[in-house]
């Protein structure tokens, strides 16, 4: 209403299209200044205006006709700036919740667009730790993002299930295996044989290097050369007999495999996640021949020493690519190219995005132009989504934290902080449930606190922590919202009489709720949950506000009620913002 307001006078004097005008109109965060602003420059894109854009405000300022809705125009520097009917724009905003309700900014934008987010996809039998999670976490977040949005959204978990570590692994297993402990817990299980394999394999490493060294320096060797077949020769042979089918090779990995994805269900039920697909790089295997045969057609393959890579050097300078080893063993990049191309011809999509940390950036570039030199097209619709690292833990000396023991710990302790209200504590009907949606909204908030690219030391202060703009503090603001609905003695009512918040609180708490709209499309534009996460401690924050002096219970039918719709707007884009975020909305806590 006021942007339509503000364009239309604008395209009078400027002869440029309203709708045009409309984007280049901006919410001012100083609504002590100016509601809303126009930067002139913008306005060059659409048309050239003759004169500089500092004199050209001062003269747009001063030819503004004010009205119901635009009560005062000026200018500062290179924007005019626009102040407006507070009491109307709050009335406006509020309307339009209790229009759209739980659809409040979001769009349809996404209609007939189908989206792949490939997200996830852990190494099965190893870990779910607090690296895994950063995936997990921000691919889910794109998908309750894109479906919002009305997207058709494909959520795929792609299992690193295949390569060398699974030879390593059924090695291993013949070691130090257990039937009992695999069945119990397959993943921690599989995981503790590949630490013990794995330094098993190093000190071999060691040893052989120890007797060149000593060789090399006209020592005799304090021991013999290892003359039997190496952990790692033994592994590699395992994983070619699994590339040729072996039945038995195949038959113990499908076990491990299987075993895995149980678990991780279970894993992922926790985190309020779902995956339509569950895939993985064993099942490329017909494709990459295809996909390999098209490298040969395309010439696109050079022989090295007898195994086989991609020159990418130029025009990009992304060096030269091995895809095929020299015993005829496949690699990751070679699965991922049969991967693309099958999910393409199989699935359709519009747009893909791997959500895959910021450490194999180079990989996906090296992904991308193959697939391009070899024509396929649709390589432009593919998008790389990184994020930071999670330091601090190694997969092979066995120092990861599991997710699984985070979200049990940040459960127990969020337990712990609501029996000290023993009143409220009482009126939860399942506190344990309660407390691992808390815990694990301390884990996820947390984690979006800041832009996904940033790298962050695992620390347990920073995943436990419950107090200042942290995951529990929303669920708070949300319970309590909650609670004020049904302590009010008040019922919702859509038309009560919205003129009566008249007070600052009232004003700033309405147009935080009425920016949710343009934050959704940031979001969406950035694919940054901390773009969420800040706006909503931002809402937070004002209904803490507003909560001091905008009280309900006692007052006024029409001024109670008329608050009402406020704190239940307020509630509203909040637990959409939680639901995007994967978060469940709590209403007691």
């Amino acid at each position: 209403m006021f942007q339509e307001e503000i364009a239309k006078q604008l395209s009078a004097l400027t002869e440029i299209e309203a709708n045009k005008i409309l984007e280049c109109i901006e919410s001012t965060k100083n609504k002590d200044m100016a509601d809303f602003a126009v930067p002139i420059p913008k306005l060059n894109k659409f048309k050239k205006l003759v004169g500089k854009p500092d004199q050209l405000a001062i003269d747009f300022a001063s030819k503004i006709q004010l009205n119901d809705c635009i009560q005062g125009a000026s200018a500062a520097g290179n924007y005019l700036n626009f102040k407006v009917n507070r009491l109307l724009q709050i009335q406006e905003i509020l309307k339009d919740v209790i229009k759209q309700k739980e659809k409040y900014g979001m769009t349809e934008q996404g209609k007939g667009k189908k989206v792949i987010v490939e997200f996830s996809s852990p190494n099965i039998a190893k870990p779910f730790h607090a690296g895994h999670l950063r995936s997990t976490i921000i691919g889910n977040f794109m998908v309750n993002l894109f479906n919002e949005l009305a997207y058709e959204t494909v959520s795929m978990n792609y299992l690193g299930d295949w390569g060398k570590q699974y030879g390593l692994l059924a090695v291993g297993f013949e070691k130090y295996g257990s039937e009992e402990e695999l069945l119990a817990d397959p993943i921690k299980h599989l995981y503790n044989v590949y630490v013990k394999i794995n330094g098993d394999a190093e000190k071999e490493e060691e040893a052989k290097k120890k007797y060149a060294e000593e060789i090399a320096a006209g020592i005799e060797p304090t021991a013999p050369l290892q003359t039997t077949p190496t952990i790692h020769d033994t592994a590699r042979a395992y994983f070619k007999r699994m590339e040729d089918g072996d039945a038995e090779a195949l038959a113990i990995w499908k076990r491990f495999r299987d075993l895995s994805i149980v678990k991780y269900k279970d894993i992922y039920n926790r985190l309020n996640v779902k995956f339509d697909i569950y895939a993985g790089e064993s099942l490329v295997t017909e494709g990459m021949t295809v996909e390999f045969k098209k490298l040969q057609e395309k010439n696109l393959l050079e022989d090295s020493q007898g195994a086989k890579v991609i020159d990418l050097s130029k025009p990009n300078k992304l060096g030269k690519v091995l895809v095929q080893k020299t015993d005829g063993t496949t690699l990751y990049i070679t699965r991922d190219i049969a991967a693309a191309v099958d999910r393409k011809n199989n699935i359709g999509f519009d747009k893909m995005y791997y959500v895959v940390a910021s450490q194999q950036d180079f990989h996906f570039r090296q992904l991308f132009d193959i697939l391009g030199k070899m024509d396929y097209q649709w390589q432009k619709d593919l998008t790389h989504i990184n994020y930071g690292m999670v330091k601090g833990m190694s997969t092979r000396k066995g120092t990861v934290v599991f997710l699984e023991d985070i979200l049990n710990k940040t459960q127990k302790k969020m337990l712990k902080i609501m029996k000290q209200n023993e009143q409220k504590f009482a009126e939860i009907e399942d506190p344990e449930k309660v407390a691992d949606i808390v815990g694990l909204s301390a884990v996820v908030i947390q984690d979006f606190n800041a832009k996904r690219n940033k790298d962050y030391d695992f620390n347990w202060d920073r995943m436990l922590k419950s107090d200042g703009d942290t995951g529990p503090y929303l669920q708070y603001a949300h319970a309590r919202l909650c609670s004020l609905e049904r302590k009010s003695g008040f019922e919702f009512n859509p038309n009560a009489n919205l003129s009566l918040l008249s007070e600052p609180e009232a004003f700033n708490l309405a147009i935080t709720i009425g920016r949710y709209p343009e934050i959704i499309q940031l979001t969406h534009n950035q694919l940054e949950p901390s773009t969420l996460v800040g706006y909503l401690f931002e809402l937070a924050h004002a209904v803490s506000s507003a909560h001091q002096v905008l009280w309900i219970k006692d007052r006024e039918k029409d001024i109670a009620e008329a608050r009402f719709v406020l704190y239940w707007a307020a509630k509203l884009i909040l637990g959409s913002g939680l639901r995007i975020l994967g978060l469940v909305p709590l209403e007691r806590m």
